[in-house]
């Protein structure tokens, strides 16, 4: 049974950094994408970064470029986001995902392909 479980969320200021993880079990992380996905208060989700299985390849949607760092270690099973320079509209439930075909190029993965969520981390951003 895939299992995705995040951690590391909170409340931070504007301008403040968080890093979450996402530890993941019951299949070959190594062999996945994953991404992370994140869902504001009465909108649907929206897609945030997705890293290729190997860990060199990433993909950033613009409201992140630059502030946001997707990384992975395989030896861990763990996903991790780094996020600074936060904004009050970074506030969401963050979820990593896991994609449906396996060793997958990034390019051509979206949204519809990452069937497995973890069950999300609350980050807010406020003073």
């Amino acid at each position: 049974e895939v299992q995705l479980v995040e951690s590391g969320g909170g409340l931070v200021q504007p301008g403040g950094s968080l890093r979450l993880s996402c530890a993941a079990s019951g299949f070959t992380f190594s062999s996945y994408a994953m991404s992370w996905v994140r869902q504001a208060p009465g909108k649907g989700p929206e897609w945030v970064l997705t890293i290729n299985s190997g860990g060199g390849s990433t993909s950033y949607a613009d409201a992140v470029k630059g502030r946001f760092t997707i990384s992975r270690d395989n030896a861990k099973n763990t996903l991790y986001l780094q996020m600074n320079s936060l904004k009050p509209e970074d506030t969401a439930v963050y979820f990593c995902a896991k994609s449906t075909p396996p060793n997958a190029n990034i390019n051509y993965l979206s949204l519809g392909d990452f069937g497995s969520w973890g069950q999300g981390t609350q980050v807010t951003v406020s003073s």
